[in-house]
């Protein structure tokens, strides 16, 4: 029996902060303090606040170390471990009061948060699924094969009102019931852990805590809609994920919990990791599909859905990897539990990616309904140096910005859509005042250009000519017309596209075009860029009156663009000028302006 246990992130963004060297250091120092049977280090999945990793955890105190050196280690143990004295120079400032240390989840990150999905993550560890069985883990399958039938499986589903959380926001129980009404020998359950979205790392964070809820809920899914076969679809670029997915499989099956004969009830179900190469087009179902075929992800028309034909040609059921980790739970605490949750209709919590100008970024869970303010300015701490809110975009290429005048709308997927934007998967950019609309645009439209798969003519063109516009912009050399070309090639790109990435490529454009057409004017008309970050239209120069002659400014300039005696006023050569911005940063009396 241990007496303490030290729960260290050993998600991706704490593993790249450097938490496995703490991990090292930590069993090191523990060791040589002789503490090896009364303390446990245990490597968890993602807390959420990945903007204070590394992460650490000790318990029974709940003590909460954030931006964890190597060099730390030692004090922490010989002053916590060793003598029971809490380090509190190292803590999480706000869980410090006084004389008390505060409980993590009365912390203004986590205090509105209500964790469904991420129920076990960063609680747990993910390659031992006996701390997941500890936590109620297989309860619902077990239920589920037991006591219940696969329509009452999917009846439960549909009045839960759980809906897709990768995109659209279909019904859940409603896509199982389809397949299941489709006859034939042999059903798939497929799950999309792909997650193209940039910014967005929803998924890969269940995976990597908390594996084993994937794994039950697909086998549920199998039951209801009368399949043994599943597939994870996940991409290579996610190498914890996939390590950690595959230790839970080989668990599972060596106790049972998949393969033959599931707890001697008869039912039979596989499941299969297929590695993806990172297109974002295999976020679409049907490409996401012919991939695991091993052909190369291509979206299909639709119909056939994927419910009559869909796998290898065989009826299947696809949800992405937080709509999976919701089942279990409503299994177990029944619809009415996850409806109390959300709104009327999107029931529960949802998982957003929080990134961009803010000060906590990581991963949210909170119930529908939240409002933008709420999670900007309470739960992710504002926005950093005094700037002001300007937009968040959600869901991605797919999504499109809320500005400030919307910033107490309650998120869910009908007011998003409303207002031109959508759910998506939950990535949530938030930017500042000092961010160009038009430049955020150009951005999206990049990507959505560069993951093109090319077979449809009105994405593969429609989509070039809306970033070649863009581009044109942002260079100062577009003019009024292109505006109405921008809306009218993305109503036809809409309309046209044979799947979703090509029918939501123009949203970015669109609820710009909306919320900021006045700075799409501004560098059309006056050839100026408001946020002064289209390099095109900026020049740099030297106030004379503030300029010490220090030569700091002429010392790091790449392209010798700088000129000036020391202790006389500088110049700026504006042809040789590439606005780098290296001098602005340097310069210490503001002598130097970006116009």
């Amino acid at each position: 029996m241990y007496r303490s246990h030290v729960l260290v992130c050993g998600g991706t963004g704490c593993t790249s902060s450097g938490s496995e060297q703490i991990i090292g250091a930590l069993e090191a120092e523990i060791q040589q303090a002789g503490l090896s049977e009364e303390v446990k280090v245990i490597r968890t999945g993602c807390f959420g606040l990945c903007a204070l990793g590394p992460i650490m955890i000790i318990y029974p105190e709940g003590a909460f170390y954030s931006r964890v050196n190597p060099e730390d280690i030692s004090e922490i143990v010989s002053e916590h471990l060793v003598k029971g004295r809490i380090v509190t120079r190292l803590l999480y400032d706000e869980t410090v009061h006084k004389d008390e240390i505060q409980s993590l989840n009365e912390t203004q990150f986590y205090k509105k948060q209500n964790r469904v999905a991420l129920k076990n993550c960063g609680v747990i560890d993910p390659e031992n699924i006996n701390e997941y069985i500890a936590y109620d883990g297989y309860q619902a399958l077990g239920k589920v094969l037991t006591e219940m039938t696969p329509d009452d499986v999917i009846q439960l589903m549909k009045d839960s009102g759980l809906r897709g959380r990768g995109g659209a926001g279909f019904p859940t129980g409603l896509k199982w019931s389809f397949a299941k009404a489709s006859v034939n020998d042999q059903k798939f359950v497929a799950c999309n852990a792909d997650e193209g979205d940039p910014g967005a790392f929803m998924d890969r964070s269940v995976l990597e805590g908390d594996p084993h809820v994937l794994i039950e809920a697909m086998a549920i899914a199998g039951y209801a809609i009368g399949a043994n076969q599943g597939f994870v679809y996940v991409r290579a670029e996610y190498p914890i994920a996939v390590k950690r997915l595959q230790i839970a499989i080989d668990q599972a099956k060596e106790l049972g919990l998949l393969g033959k004969n599931i707890l001697g009830t008869g039912f039979d179900f596989e499941l299969d990791i297929r590695l993806g190469a990172g297109a974002f087009v295999c976020g679409e179902e049907t490409a996401l599909m012919t991939s695991i075929e091993g052909h190369r992800g291509e979206p299909r028309p639709r119909p056939p859905f994927p419910a009559v034909k869909g796998l290898f040609g065989k009826p299947s059921v696809l949800n992405n990897v937080e709509t999976y980790a919701n089942v279990p739970q409503i299994v177990l605490n029944g619809a009415d539990w996850f409806r109390s949750m959300g709104t009327e209709k999107s029931a529960g919590t949802k998982v957003f990616a929080v990134g961009g100008k803010i000060h906590n970024t990581g991963l949210v869970e909170v119930p529908m309904g939240t409002t933008l303010r709420e999670i900007v300015e309470e739960i992710g701490g504002g926005i950093p140096n005094g700037k002001k809110f300007k937009a968040a975009q959600t869901g991605g290429p797919s999504g499109g910005c809320i500005p400030a005048s919307h910033l107490d709308i309650e998120i869910d997927y009908d007011n998003l859509l409303s207002i031109g934007s959508m759910m998506g998967s939950g990535g949530l950019i938030v930017m500042d005042e000092d961010t160009c609309m038009v430049d955020i645009a150009k951005f999206f439209l990049e990507f959505t250009v560069d993951e093109s798969c090319g077979k449809c003519t009105p994405c593969r063109v429609g989509t070039k000519r809306l970033y070649e516009i863009l581009d044109r912009i942002t260079k100062g050399k577009g003019e009024m017309e292109d505006i109405q070309r921008l809306k009218e090639l993305s109503a036809f790109i809409k309309e046209n596209s044979l799947c979703g990435l090509g029918q939501t490529a123009p949203n970015p454009v669109l609820s710009t075009l909306n919320f900021f057409e006045d700075e799409y004017v501004a560098h059309i008309q006056e050839k100026r860029c408001p946020a002064g970050v289209c390099k095109d239209l900026l020049r740099y120069s030297i106030i004379e009156d503030k300029c010490k002659g220090c030569t700091l400014c002429v010392r790091v300039c790449p392209a010798d663009a700088i000129t000036g005696e020391l202790k006389n006023p500088h110049k700026i050569d504006v042809h040789k000028c590439v606005k780098c911005g290296a001098c602005i940063e340097k310069c210490r009396f503001g002598a130097i302006v970006k116009k």
